[in-house]
């Protein structure tokens, strides 16, 4: 395992997931602040560790492997959280879907980079868009209160809702692009 910068990033990235887990719970006023904070901390070292690898070449498979990890596990756990705090249906169905759609996509990853197709299934410019919309809407729910008479959650709710939408759509542009490949017969399997 490279110990470089970006594995670094990634696995403070890691770190941060139970103290955003303790922080959300932790008695006191604005500790929820704290839990967003914490969020947007991660968000910002994901960004940054993918920029520091690509661009000093400090790469690796280590590192390929324990990013999207870290996302899922950051994403899936705050998703937790808020849902937890605000246990509406609706709610419920936005976190299913975007934790649905990261599984299958990351199941549909793994299985094209097994049969040598993983090119066909990279991220493109409409999955950083919804990573984007993902992670504000994430934070403005963590953090709740309206800063400075700015409606933080109501907003929050509808960029949720934004980046389901473009969850699934992203979803389906990586299904159809492995569709080809899953319907192939292929010798070893006839």
């Amino acid at each position: 395992m490279p110990l470089n910068a970006p594995n670094v990033l990634t696995l403070f990235r890691i770190l941060l997931v139970p103290l955003m887990v303790l922080a959300f719970y932790w008695p006191g006023s604005h500790m929820h602040v704290v839990a967003g904070i914490l969020f947007a901390l991660g968000a910002l070292t994901d960004w940054l560790d993918g920029w520091w690898a690509r661009r000093y070449g400090q790469t690796s498979e280590f590192g390929a492997f324990l990013d999207p990890v870290a996302d899922k596990l950051a994403v899936t756990v705050a998703l937790f959280l808020i849902v937890q705090a605000n246990p509406t249906p609706l709610m419920a169905l936005i976190a299913a879907v975007i934790v649905g759609r990261e599984i299958t996509i990351s199941a549909l990853r793994e299985w094209m980079a097994g049969i040598g197709e993983r090119a066909h299934v990279r991220v493109a410019a409409l999955g950083k868009i919804k990573t984007i919309v993902q992670m504000v809407a994430i934070v403005m729910l963590l953090v709740r209160e309206s800063v400075l008479g700015f409606p933080v959650y109501p907003v929050g709710q509808g960029l949720l809702g934004a980046a389901a939408v473009l969850t699934l759509w992203s979803g389906f542009v990586y299904l159809k692009a492995a569709w080809p490949h899953m319907t192939t017969v292929r010798p070893e399997h006839r």
